[in-house]
């Protein structure tokens, strides 16, 4: 029997696509429906669903991030409210997408490319390279939104730093730190909102807290707990890699 879960932070969505898949494949078995990509990684690691329909935008992790995460363990099918311009992206590699309202015939024939591919016994492909270059396409601000400067507080003075010279960004529940070689600063923008304004390349995302400047790494290392750590540059200050953000250093 087909397994699959559902993720989206909006329940009206959600539900709507539970039913449609109940109606026309009755056969395909719902192990969980999820609110965010914190709760989808948790379910496709527990479940291990032969499909996961993933919202694009969901709070902690996005659909991109719960797919290049999940690294092949099941097949991904995006749902996205993005224009027809951005879906041109998801033609990149064996990944479908479904486009928002979704309508019970393009769900036909996105479930009818799924049954053909399990009969095959087809196997997912490795979608960490199909993840950086989707990601890249639906991310990539218009050059108008570009981050180049970034004004921080620091005690009663307001420093200015250029994006160029910043090392990583973290945050936690009030403020984002930016730290340069040597000064940094707090803003109240959180890592979400600064993705908007910089390009995949210009900062990684290594922690659901973290964003590094990849040009500052000196090096990543693994504990004796297989945990992985960034080292810098010109900073003393080592960065924690978190699970979900693993697949960038896949090689060590």
């Amino acid at each position: 029997m087909p397994t699959a879960i559902i993720a989206d932070d909006e329940d009206l969505q959600r539900s709507d696509l539970q039913r449609m898949l109940q109606l026309i494949w009755p056969e395909l078995e719902i192990l969980a429906t999820c609110e965010d990509g914190g709760d989808a990684l948790d379910a496709i690691t527990k479940f291990q669903p032969n499909i996961a329909f993933l919202d694009i935008r969901m709070p902690e992790l996005s659909g991109l991030d719960v797919a290049r995460a999940s690294d092949g363990k099941c097949r991904v099918v995006f749902t996205t409210a993005f224009d027809n311009h951005a879906i041109e992206a998801f033609k990149l590699g064996a990944i479908d997408y479904l486009l928002k309202p979704i309508t019970e015939e393009r769900l036909q024939h996105t479930i009818s490319r799924i049954k053909e591919q399990l009969s095959a016994g087809t196997t997912p492909q490795d979608l960490i390279q199909v993840m950086a270059a989707l990601d890249q396409r639906l991310r990539e601000p218009q050059e108008a939104e570009k981050i180049r400067w970034i004004s921080a507080n620091s005690g009663s003075t307001i420093k200015l730093f250029s994006i160029e010279d910043v090392l990583f960004f973290e945050s936690d529940l009030r403020y984002t730190r930016v730290v340069s070689a040597d000064d940094e600063g707090h803003i109240r923008t959180s890592i979400k909102e600064l993705q908007k304004g910089l390009s995949p390349d210009q900062f990684w995302q290594i922690h659901r807290s973290i964003m590094v400047n990849p040009r500052a790494i000196a090096r990543a290392r693994r504990d004796e707990m297989g945990n992985i750590f960034v080292e810098l540059k010109n900073h003393r200050e080592q960065l924690r890699v978190s699970q979900t953000y693993a697949w960038r250093f896949k090689g060590m």
